[in-house]
């Protein structure tokens, strides 16, 4: 993946966040895929709509449409999913999830997750929680939140913008904010932005606005990452419509 002349500046900080952000979307364990006939994908144990666009190339949006899956896509063992494209059962997805494996394996060890109230966090959107977090192989990584298109997206802590734009597939418009060196959130599917790389920003400052860039309905998809291993924010945030007391 390419990101060209955005890296201008920022470069060593985006790469890095970008490389914790797509190893730590993967499990420790070796995938274990379901099987291709054709264009058509047989859903196996443990299988996303999210993983199924990672490995074939087609977005969320897509891959909804043409099979009328609709939020908050469930998947049954055995089902035949469509997909744009054809492959040869596990060499074409081996091929390409063997990369981020590799970058998993060498720069990212797991670890522990960190004590609840180490750090205050901040809803980063009103709604409802339509995906919760799962931290099975190919589960959903964060919490996606409903909302209304336009909806504003706050940060969730304070930290430094590494990373604004769309160049990773499934994610939309994409914000990640940096939160000294242990942490990492991420803001998925927004419509617009109104941060820059670089930019420090304040717990609870206007980011980006809802949308659904990279899904086929409006939502916030978020993440927190604690030394890029993905925890599950509803963990640490508190409860719903209230402040932190931190």
């Amino acid at each position: 993946m390419s990101l060209g002349g955005q890296l201008t500046g920022w470069g060593a900080a985006v790469c890095l966040s970008l490389t914790l952000f797509i190893a730590g979307c993967s499990g420790s364990k070796s995938p274990d895929y379901g099987t291709f006939s054709g264009s058509v994908y047989t859903v196996k144990r443990g299988d996303t709509l999210y993983r199924i666009s990672r490995m074939t190339n087609t977005s969320v949006a897509t891959l909804a449409r043409m099979n009328g899956i609709s939020a908050p896509y469930t998947l049954q063992v055995g089902q035949k999913v469509r997909v744009k494209g054809s492959g040869s059962a596990k060499s074409t997805a081996t091929a390409r999830a063997t990369p981020a494996k590799s970058r998993a394996s060498s720069a990212v060890a797991k670890s522990a997750a960190p004590p609840v109230g180490q750090r205050c966090w901040r809803w980063p959107a009103s709604g409802k929680v339509i995906m919760p977090f799962s931290d099975a192989d190919g589960g959903n990584k964060g919490i996606d939140i409903a909302g209304q298109h336009g909806q504003a997206i706050y940060a969730a802590g304070a930290g430094r913008v590494v990373y604004v734009g769309n160049q990773l597939r499934g994610y939309g418009n994409l914000i990640m904010i940096k939160h000294g060196e242990d942490y990492i959130t991420a803001y998925a599917h927004n419509d617009t932005t109104q941060v820059n790389n670089g930019q420090q920003v304040k717990a609870g400052q206007k980011i980006a606005t809802m949308g659904n860039t990279g899904a086929d309905s409006v939502r916030l998809h978020f993440q927190i990452r604690y030394r890029a291993t993905a925890i599950d924010p509803q963990r640490y945030l508190p409860p719903p419509g209230r402040s932190p007391s931190c």
